[in-house]
């Protein structure tokens, strides 16, 4: 059996290889594959969407996801199932649905309210360590997630609130979802967004930013323009992304996660 792990828990502190290390004690036989833990803090929504765009290249098992913001108050800690069988652990802050919805969608939902299979005493502070790894590895080890607690409405689970484009036949208003490492900005848009407004691979655009407007061109690959040239491309998850060939898209423009921007036909 394989856990996937994500988090934002960050490489610099312990509290990775300490869910490792409880992992290990429970189910020694199981592999975990790190999906990241560079999630930025507290980042619900990037944890969902980076989990749900990861998790078809994930072999199945059980998909452990911690990003926690309300840790210690009365939020719900769950064991999720989707249609194809994956198991998911988590908090329920939306984390995990969008990553269910992929496969068929929530067929069954516990709380983990069971103190046999915590750690013990439970910290209000490390549930990651304390609730969600133990479970995920009981699972990994078999056990029937209703053992870990009772049954939950599939349709009471927090749900996130993502924000649709607008989309008209010369502008479209779109919205960030992700900052990645690089600077390249993907946008609530898909290739079809932009199709409906004429946008193709050598059209010319203009970003309009509020204060600040800047020209760009749509693109098939960063190969199809010049170094500091700004383009719309179409990313490895299918989602279109601003970027700046050989530079900081993210940084020069200052777009983060929630930031609307307007894209206008300029010519």
């Amino acid at each position: 059996m394989v856990i996937t792990f994500l988090s934002d828990f960050g490489l610099r502190d312990d509290f990775v290889g300490t869910c490792h290390g409880v992992i290990a004690r429970i189910a020694p036989g199981t592999r975990v594959i790190d999906i990241t833990h560079g999630i930025e803090p507290q980042a619900v929504l990037q944890g969902a969407l980076v989990l749900a765009n990861t998790i078809n290249y994930m072999p199945e098992g059980v998909h452990l996801a911690v990003v926690d913001p309300a840790v210690g108050t009365d939020r719900r800690a769950l064991a999720v199932r989707d249609a194809s069988g994956r198991l998911y652990v988590g908090p329920d802050n939306g984390l995990l649905v969008p990553a269910a919805e992929k496969h068929g969608g929530v067929t069954g939902a516990w709380q983990l309210t069971n103190t046999a299979y915590m750690l013990d005493p439970v910290s209000r502070t490390f549930h990651g360590r304390d609730v969600f790894a133990p479970a995920s590895a009981h699972l990994a080890n078999g056990l029937d997630p209703a053992e870990l607690g009772p049954a939950v409405d599939p349709g009471s689970l927090v749900r996130l609130e993502l924000s649709e484009p607008e989309v008209g036949s010369s502008r479209i208003v779109a919205t960030v979802l992700y900052v990645d490492r690089y600077g390249n900005v993907q946008l609530n848009l898909s290739r079809a967004d932009l199709e409906r407004t004429a946008i193709v691979p050598g059209r010319r655009v203009e970003l309009d930013l509020g204060m600040d407007r800047y020209y760009a061109s749509a693109a098939r690959a960063f190969a199809d323009a010049r170094p500091g040239d700004i383009i719309l491309y179409e990313d490895s998850y299918e989602n279109i992304a601003v970027a700046i060939t050989d530079g900081n898209a993210a940084e020069m423009f200052g777009l983060k996660t929630g930031r609307r921007l307007t894209i206008h036909l300029a010519d």
